[in-house]
């Protein structure tokens, strides 16, 4: 099984799965927190500087690491979707999904098939396709089950709109965005109470799976309890100045303790 279709697996049969978005866009990165154990990787080219040269370089490095990479897209445009599918990512996250029709338009976009039926462009050549070691008719069979989709709610129309979206065949999860989804109501703070009770219950979705973004450290027990399987907590920026504050306080505790020795 491919890591692709692994993920894939534990996502859609809402198996608990543990992620963190990748900031950093160098190889080294996927290779160290690959070996932290995560079930997947989401590279944010939304928010990070991640062109496609890059991400076809993370690719390697993720099939090195043996973990899944899904690519939050900066744009929903079917050319960024077909150009990360077929640099081998896993799935993909499309922000601001905000109806079930954009659903079901991305649902295309990501899959093969006749005229009408599916809207990705076919190369056998790429590595999503083994570099043509697959025949045509393997690659179709195969894809379906190697690529998730993730669609982002974090917009007023979305929330009103996410049990629609939640039930468009091939929306494989969606993942609340709670940041942009209290700007969107007015709201300063994503732990605002009236944005806390709209993301349980978008986490309680029938249909697709459902998740979102964790803070290092947030009690996630009551968002499962809600229906979230799907966590991305944190980033490895978040973990790298965890971490050096956490080296930095030790030494601090040391230096005080001195001071009081004296």
């Amino acid at each position: 099984m491919t890591p692709g279709a692994a993920i894939k697996q534990k996502i859609t049969s809402r198996t608990p799965v543990c992620g963190t978005f990748l900031k950093t866009p160098h190889p080294i990165m996927i290779e160290i927190m690959g070996q932290a154990g995560y079930d997947f990787l989401v590279l944010d080219a939304e928010h990070a500087p991640f062109d496609r040269g890059t991400i076809d370089t993370l690719m390697i490095a993720g099939r090195a690491a043996n973990i899944p990479l899904i690519v939050r897209v900066p744009s929903a445009g079917p050319d960024w979707i077909m150009a990360v599918l077929d640099a081998g990512a896993a799935g993909i996250m499309v922000p601001h999904v905000n109806d079930a029709a954009f659903a079901s338009e991305l649902v295309r976009a990501t899959r093969y098939g006749a005229w009408g039926q599916g809207g990705r462009g076919f190369a056998g050549t790429t590595r999503a396709a083994d570099y043509a070691q697959r025949s045509l008719s393997e690659h179709f069979g195969k894809t379906p089950g190697e690529v998730t989709l993730i669609c982002q709610i974090e917009d007023p129309p979305g929330a009103e709109d996410f049990e629609a979206i939640a039930n468009v065949d091939g929306v494989d999860a969606l993942f609340v965005g709670r940041a942009d989804l209290a700007v969107g109501y007015g709201k300063s703070d994503f732990f605002d109470p009236d944005i806390g009770q709209k993301t349980l219950n978008i986490l309680g979705a029938a249909g697709a799976a459902t998740g979102l973004y964790c803070a290092p450290g947030e009690d996630i027990a009551p968002l499962k309890s809600a229906g979230a399987s799907v966590f991305v907590i944190g980033s490895d920026h978040t973990c790298l100045k965890r971490a050096a504050a956490g080296d930095i306080a030790a030494v601090s505790a040391l230096k005080t303790q001195g001071k009081d020795a004296l």
